[in-house]
Order: C-alpha cells, then structure tokens, then sequence
C-alpha cells in the first residue's frame, strides 16, 4: 500500500505500553516505504531517538510516565523542526488536541485507526504539512472553555500532575528541585486559575482534561 514515491520514511514510535506499541509497528511496517527506525517508551528515551537518529516521522502517544507526548513534542519543535509529529493517542477532547497542535503536532490519529488511515496520514504530514483525524480535526474549530495550557505555565502543568499523581509538596520539591513551600505557592495559584478547591478537585481536573490519564 504505497502512499509516496522516494527514498524510505523512518520513523520513531513512541507508547509506555509494550503490546500497544508492538501491534502498531507490526502495521506500520506492513505500509510500502515505511521503517520503524526506534520504539519508545517514554517522552524522555523519545526526545533522545529523535535527536540522535533525526527520523522523518513521530508517532507518539500523549500520556506516557515522566515527559509526556506532548512535552516531547514541544522539545523537538524547538530542537529538531524537520522532524514531523504525529499523536496517536484514544483521548479525542477538543482540548487535548488544540493542546498537541498548539505544541508543534503536524497530526492526530485515535488509536483505532485503520492500516489504511495511518497510511494517508503519513503521505498528507510528509507532502502537505499536516493530517488530523476528520474525527477530531472539528475539535480544533470548536468553541471551548480555556484549556489547562492556557490557564497554567508550564511549571504548574508538571506540579499539578504530579499532584493528582498523589505526590506530596515535599516529593514534588525533590523531583523538581524546588522547596516544599515553592511547591505549595504554586498549588494554591493553581486552585486560584482553576476555581478548584481541594487535591480530589485537581485530580478529576487533570483527568478531565487529560493532564494525567484514567
């Protein structure tokens, strides 16, 4: 099943769950022209394959355990441009895909993609720039409340998963290098953004929105 003419895409497939990932580069292989150069388990094991290897191509999954998805894909934006992303991932709200578009993602796939769609994806990102998913591409136009990205910086997105992880103020300090009290300053500016007023809150929160997965 060609979908472009030239030299091989290699490509670098990103998911923390083993199975998951081995089924999708059985498929991804089946499809004319295309490698799986390197799996990934993690953002962080993905952000270094990318960098070293520099791939055509990134499928990755959104919640992975450390640097999620979508923080990878924000690192590589700004580190390896040429490099095309493409989130393959079973949550499809409005604000988890404008979050991964707003990061650098040239596409969206839901996991229940056919052989064929992840074909047409690959063809459309390499020659036109972009595919979303016609199943999420009208969550991109949708009228919603603002998302965590635009309420929270980026220092209180990694503190408030880590929160409704059940991490406490002192554990979240030592991961992140800050003082315990830093920790609680941030948490109640995060309470104060969200209208949230307990950690019960912050963690249906982040699931919600996909801050963290089910």
């Amino acid at each position: 099943m060609p979908f472009v003419t030239g030299d091989r895409v290699r490509l670098i497939l990103a998911d923390d769950h083993t199975l998951l990932r081995a089924g999708m580069s059985v498929l991804l292989e089946q499809i004319d022209g295309v490698e799986v150069v390197a799996e990934a388990g993690d953002g962080e094991a993905l952000i270094r394959l990318a960098e070293e290897l520099e791939p055509d191509l990134v499928f990755t999954d959104i919640a992975m355990p450390g640097i999620d998805g979508v923080e990878a894909i924000r690192h590589l934006a700004r580190t390896r441009p040429r490099v095309r992303c493409v989130v393959v991932s079973m949550h499809e709200t409005a604000d988890m895909v404008r979050r991964a578009a707003e990061a650098g993602a040239a596409g969206y796939l839901l996991k229940n993609a056919s052989m064929e769609e992840l074909g047409r994806a690959i063809g459309e990102v390499l020659t036109r720039g972009a595919y979303f998913s016609p199943l999420v591409a009208p969550l991109l136009l949708a009228r919603t409340p603002p998302s965590a990205t635009e309420l929270l910086t980026e220092r209180q997105l990694q503190i408030l998963r880590l929160v409704a992880l059940g991490h406490s103020s002192k554990e979240i300090g030592h991961a992140l290098n800050l003082s315990p009290k830093t920790v609680d300053v941030h948490r109640g500016r995060i309470m104060h953004r969200l209208q949230v007023h307990d950690v019960a809150g912050l963690t249906r929160y982040a699931l919600a929105s996909g801050v963290i997965a089910e």
